[in-house]
């Protein structure tokens, strides 16, 4: 078989899969940006991560499915200021902050958002660009995760939570074991609309210590 048809052949199957996708539908119907959105439902519906929350940062928010459930939860009286290197369409009461969160440029821009004052959640569904080399791909993954946990350790309340998506490698337990220096608890979550196939998990971090 040529590399061609082969591809072809994936493409075809990941279309079908896509379409068929219960979660792909659900989101299309709820008026959601992606089915990521129900990964964050998920987790609110059994940790009320959303419970006394007013301020909520998302990192790596595009396509904005998860900034839409925040602005769900923390209502009128909250705010979600949402950061992405990728231009998203305008969602009514996001404060979007485009730029690489890697950069201090970019992270100036947030704190200025949020007044240099804590927050009450962060939460982070955020990738890095894949290049196809494993172990570049893990370290990337890594250090994104471990930037979300600095933040987290310097701008999140004492007593707040923090939702971070990590992919499993070689580094994860060193992100579990950095995770549980700065929160009384870390749960390791798969929810059921992350893909079985995927490698993605989330890290619960609840209850920030006083550091």
């Amino acid at each position: 078989m040529s590399e061609k048809i082969k591809k072809n052949k994936l493409s075809k199957s990941w279309v079908h899969e896509h379409i068929n996708d219960l979660y792909v539908n659900q989101a299309q119907k709820s008026g959601y940006r992606s089915r990521a959105a129900f990964k964050l439902l998920e987790i609110d519906a059994q940790e009320k991560l959303f419970n006394n929350v007013k301020t909520v940062v998302d990192l790596g928010c595009a396509p904005g499915s998860w900034s839409q459930v925040a602005i769900q939860q923390v209502g009128d009286v909250g705010r979600v200021v949402g950061v992405d290197l990728l231009d998203i369409t305008p969602l009514h009461k996001l404060n979007f902050i485009q730029g690489d969160f890697t950069s201090q440029e970019t992270l100036d821009h947030l704190l200025h958002a949020i007044n240099h004052r804590e927050v009450d959640l962060v939460i982070s569904d955020m990738a890095p660009n894949l290049s196809g080399i494993k172990q570049v791909d893990q370290a990337r993954g890594a250090h994104l995760v471990e930037l979300v946990l600095d933040f987290a350790r310097d701008y999140l309340k004492v007593g707040g939570h923090c939702l971070i998506k990590v992919f499993h490698g070689y580094e994860f337990d060193n992100l579990v074991k950095s995770a549980r220096e700065i929160f009384t608890k870390v749960i390791i979550r798969k929810p059921d609309a992350s893909k079985s196939k995927s490698s993605e998990t989330y890290l619960l971090c609840k209850d920030k210590k006083q550091l």
